[in-house]
C-alpha cells in the first residue's frame, strides 16, 4: 500500500517552480500524477498513479511531500482519515476500567487523534475522509465482535462522560482570569476541591490569580480542573509538563487512584514517569505529520524496553536505526578539563525569595545537570550565570561569552525559521555544520521556511535548543529543554547537546526535571534543595553518584536499574529494594536482579 502526504501548511506552489510536477517521470509522459486544488492552491497526489519513486519528495524545496510504503494488510485497520494526501491512522488503543492505560509515540503521529476520537469529540471515518459526518453506526459495525465496540457504543450512545488535560498548560492564562479557586469552585460538582488541593498541593497558590502563576502551577491547576469533573473516562495529555520529579511522583499516584473505577488513558512522553504511573502501554509508531500505527498493548516494562530497542519482534517492525542504552555506572567519574567559570558563595534576595550558591566552578567540555524542586533558585542561578541576574552578594569569576535558552518560550518572532536563524547567528545559519550536527538531528530542517508564529510547543522548543547551540558562545545555559518534547526527541537532544559540547570543548549548564534526559547529557551535577518559594540552596557540581545520591536523598525517592536496559526505574515507597537502597545510600545506581526483573 502506497500513501503519498503534502503537507498543506509547507507546500508554497507561489514560491517555488513546481519542481514537484517538472521532475516526476510519469507527469513528463502525460500522465497526470501532480496537479494544484483549485480552492486551496497547494499541490495533490494521485496515488494511483504515483509509481513511488521518489523524485518529488527530494527536489521539493520545502520538504513537504512524502511518499511512504505500507504492508498491504494495514488497509484493513485504516481507522481515520483527515483528507487526500493528508494523516492517516491505523488502529485504535482499548482504554480499561482499572488500569491506567499509557500511549508511547513521537509528536505527531496520532495520539491526539485518538484521544480525539476515545472521547466522542471525533467519529471516525474509516478513512472515507469526503463523508462530511462520519456515523457511529457505521463504525460499530466495523468494531463489531472486537474488545473496542462496546466501549466505543458506549461513548456513541453518549452514556459515558469524558474529561481531558490539554497538553499546553501554559495557555490557561491567556483563556482564564481571575483566582485559582474561583476557577476550581466553578466545576467542582462533588465538593472534592479540598481533597484534590491537597493531594496537588495548590493550598499555597489557591488565592492567586491564575496569571500569575508559573508553569509547574499552571500544570497543577489543569490536573485539578480535570479531576473534579463528574466523568466516567479521564484522558491526561502530558501531566508531568513543568513538574519537579517530587510533584511529578505525586500527580501519579492520584491519577492511579482514579484508574481504580474509572477509565484512564495517559500521553507521556517522561519514561521513568509513564513506568510508575502505567499499566499497559501502547506503542505508537510512524511518520510525524503522515501516518500513525498503534501496536498491541504490552506491560509497562517491556512496552518501554521495546521503545528504547526500537524494533517489536511480534510486529517485525524496527521504528529506530540504534537501541538506547543508560550506563549502569556514572560517566565520567574523573575530569581533568581546564576551570572556565568559577564562583564563589552567592546570594540572591528577592522580596519573599531568597538564594544562596555553595561556591564550585564550570570546565571546559562539561555538561552540568541542574536538579531540584521547582522554586527553588535553579533559574535564578542560570540568570545570574547568563548576566541577566546580577547577585546580590558574591562574585562570578572569569571571562566567557553566553548563550541561553529560557524556560518560558514566545512565538513573537515575525519572520519564517530561516529569517530567524540568520538575524539572530548570521552566516552560521547557512553552514554545513549547523546543518548536519544541529538541525538535522533536532528535525528543525523542515521547519526553515515556516512561520515562527505557527509552530507548535515542542517545534519551537527545537527551534529554540538549535538557536542556543548555534550561537558561538562558551557556556550554554539550557532551561527545560525536554519541555514539549516526545520521547525520542528528548533523547536525540540530549545526544545532540553531548556531542555538540564534546566536539567544541564548551560546557553546558542543562536545567531539567527528566531523569532520562539528565542521565544522558550530564557529566557531573547542580544540586539545589530548600523552601520552595521561600529560600533555596544551590551546591555542586558533584559527580554524577554523589550528585544524585544527595538529590534523591532530600526527595526520599530510591531509583533501580533495569536488568536489559540499564534505564533508570522508580521503586515503589517503603518497598524492600526501597528500604534497602536508601540504607546503604545508593539512591541512583543499583541495578535490578534479573530474576525480579523478569
Amino acid at each position: 500500500m502506497r500513501i503519498a502526504v503534502v503537507f498543506k501548511d509547507r507546500c508554497q506552489p507561489k514560491r517555488c517552480h513546481l519542481e514537484c510536477m517538472a521532475f516526476c517521470p510519469p507527469q513528463r509522459t502525460g500522465t497526470e500524477v501532480i496537479w494544484l486544488d483549485p480552492e486551496t492552491g497547494k499541490a495533490v497526489i494521485s496515488e494511483e498513479t504515483c509509481i513511488a519513486c521518489g523524485i518529488c519528495v527530494r527536489k521539493c524545496p520545502f520538504d513537504a511531500i512524502r511518499i511512504i510504503g505500507l504492508p498491504e494488510e494495514l488497509k484493513e485497520d485504516l481507522v481515520h482519515q483527515y483528507g487526500k494526501n493528508a494523516f492517516r491512522m491505523f488502529r485504535l488503543p482499548v482504554p480499561k476500567k482499572g488500569e491506567v492505560v499509557g500511549l508511547l509515540g513521537p509528536n505527531g503521529i496520532g495520539k491526539t487523534t485518538a484521544v480525539s476520537i476515545l472521547s466522542g469529540e471525533t467519529a471516525p471515518n474509516l478513512g472515507h475522509y469526503r463523508r462530511k459526518k462520519p456515523h457511529w453506526d457505521d463504525v460499530l459495525e466495523y468494531f463489531a465482535g472486537t474488545e473496542l465496540h462496546d466501549y466505543l457504543e458506549k461513548i456513541a450512545d453518549k452514556e459515558l462522560t469524558t474529561a481531558i488535560k490539554p497538553q499546553y498548560v501554559d495557555r490557561l492564562n491567556k483563556m482564564y482570569s481571575g483566582r485559582v479557586r474561583e476557577l476550581l469552585v466553578k466545576i467542582d460538582r462533588n465538593d472534592r476541591l479540598g481533597d484534590i488541593a491537597r493531594d496537588l498541593d495548590l493550598t499555597t497558590f489557591l488565592d492567586r490569580d491564575i496569571g500569575q502563576l508559573s508553569g509547574g502551577e499552571l500544570q497543577r491547576v489543569a490536573i485539578a480542573a480535570t479531576m473534579l469533573k463528574d466523568a466516567d473516562v479521564y484522558f491526561f495529555d502530558e501531566p508531568s509538563s513543568y513538574l519537579d520529579i517530587y510533584q511529578r511522583l505525586q500527580v501519579a499516584k492520584v491519577i492511579q487512584s482514579l484508574s481504580k473505577e474509572k477509565y484512564v488513558v495517559v500521553v507521556e512522553h517522561d519514561l521513568a514517569v509513564l513506568d510508575f504511573l502505567a499499566d499497559h502501554v501502547y506503542l505508537m509508531y510512524g511518520s510525524e505529520g503522515a501516518y500513525g500505527i498503534i501496536a498491541q498493548p504490552r506491560p509497562v516494562r517491556t512496552a518501554i524496553n521495546v521503545y528504547l530497542g526500537g524494533y517489536m519482534k511480534e510486529e517485525n517492525i524496527r521504528f529506530r536505526d540504534r537501541e538506547i542504552r543508560f550506563e549502569s555506572h556514572p560517566p565520567r567519574g574523573d575530569w581533568k578539563a581546564a576551570t572556565l567559570v568559577r564562583f564563589e558563595a552567592l546570594t540572591k534576595a528577592y522580596e519573599s525569595f531568597e538564594l544562596s550558591v555553595a561556591p564550585g566552578q564550570l570546565r571546559k567540555g562539561e555538561v552540568v545537570g541542574v536538579v531540584g524542586p521547582n522554586a527553588t533558585g535553579k533559574t535564578t542561578f542560570v540568570k545570574m550565570l547568563a548576566g541577566v541576574e546580577a547577585p546580590t552578594s558574591g562574585v562570578v569569576e572569569g571571562r566567557w561569552q553566553v548563550s541561553y535558552k529560557p524556560q518560558y518560550l514566545e512565538s513573537a518572532y515575525e519572520g519564517t525559521v530561516r529569517d530567524l536563524f540568520a538575524s539572530a547567528i548570521g552566516k552560521k545559519a547557512e553552514s554545513g555544520y549547523f546543518e548536519t550536527e544541529i538541525l538535522e538531528p533536532l528535525k528543525v530542517k523542515s521547519m526553515m521556511e515556516r512561520d515562527v508564529s505557527t509552530l507548535s510547543g515542542g517545534e519551537l522548543q527545537r527551534v529554540a535548543i538549535a538557536l542556543c547551540l548555534g550561537r558561538d558562545a562558551d557556556i550554554y545555559l539550557i532551561d527545560e529543554p525536554s519541555a514539549y518534547l516526545d520521547s525520542n526527541q528528548r533523547i536525540e537532544t540530549a545526544k545532540t547537546i553531548r556531542r555538540i559540547m564534546e566536539k567544541e570543548a564548551r560546557t553546558g549548564l542543562i536545567v531539567d526535571h527528566d531523569v532520562y534526559f539528565i542521565d544522558l547529557v550530564s557529566d557531573s551535577l547542580m544540586v539545589f534543595s530548600g523552601e520552595a518559594g521561600v529560600r533555596g540552596l544551590g551546591e555542586g557540581p558533584f559527580p554524577m553518584r554523589e550528585g544524585m545520591n544527595r538529590f534523591l536523598r532530600t526527595v526520599g525517592i530510591t531509583f533501580r536499574r533495569d536488568a536489559d536496559t540499564h534505564r533508570p526505574r522508580i521503586n515503589k515507597l517503603d518497598s524492600r529494594l526501597d528500604r534497602e537502597q536508601k540504607s546503604a545510600g545508593e539512591f541512583y545506581y543499583a541495578v535490578e536482579d534479573p530474576a525480579r526483573a523478569a
